[in-house]
């Protein structure tokens, strides 16, 4: 076999394992500080966006499952840290919302995301900006490649 794949060298398995281990990385600080799960801080990051967020457009901005999102935010409005009601705009949906105690846990998250962000960039060095324009243009042509829908690994059957 000539052709052999290598994983450690596909891309997309490379940024998902990368992806993985920032997340970890800075999932310390607010596991140790503020006891959040990865889905909670989510949740928490998403609200700090908007007044209002229902579960559903947290649901569709990130790569987590709608349970898991209402399961966090359920322990959120337990812990105190959001609010649950009725959308007025549309009586199906439930919005979040963060409570003022959210709010001043967000702008401790806030500053420590901000100087991961800039550690993380720091190790990239002069290569920074050019990786992050790379990214966005992957986020901006992720789904309309022409592998997408095509099944596993982008394979006709």
């Amino acid at each position: 076999m000539t052709n052999s794949f290598e994983l450690d060298g596909f891309l997309p398995y490379r940024i998902a394992v990368l992806a993985g281990r920032l997340s970890r990385e800075f999932s310390r600080f607010y596991q140790e500080r503020f006891g959040l799960s990865r889905a909670e801080w989510r949740v928490m990051a998403h609200l700090s966006q908007e007044a209002e967020v229902s579960v559903r457009e947290i649901h569709a901005r990130v790569d987590m499952d709608k349970s898991k999102v209402s399961r966090a935010a359920t322990r959120l409005e337990e812990a105190g840290i959001i609010t649950k009601k009725i959308s007025d705009r549309d009586r199906r949906l439930v919005v979040l919302a963060l409570t003022d105690t959210g709010t001043r846990m967000m702008a401790e998250l806030t500053q420590a995301a901000q100087d991961y962000q800039a550690e993380v960039m720091a190790r990239l060095g002069p290569e920074a900006a050019a990786f992050l324009n790379g990214i966005d243009a992957l986020m901006d042509s992720a789904g309309s490649s022409r592998h997408a829908g095509q099944g596993a690994v982008g394979l006709r059957r």
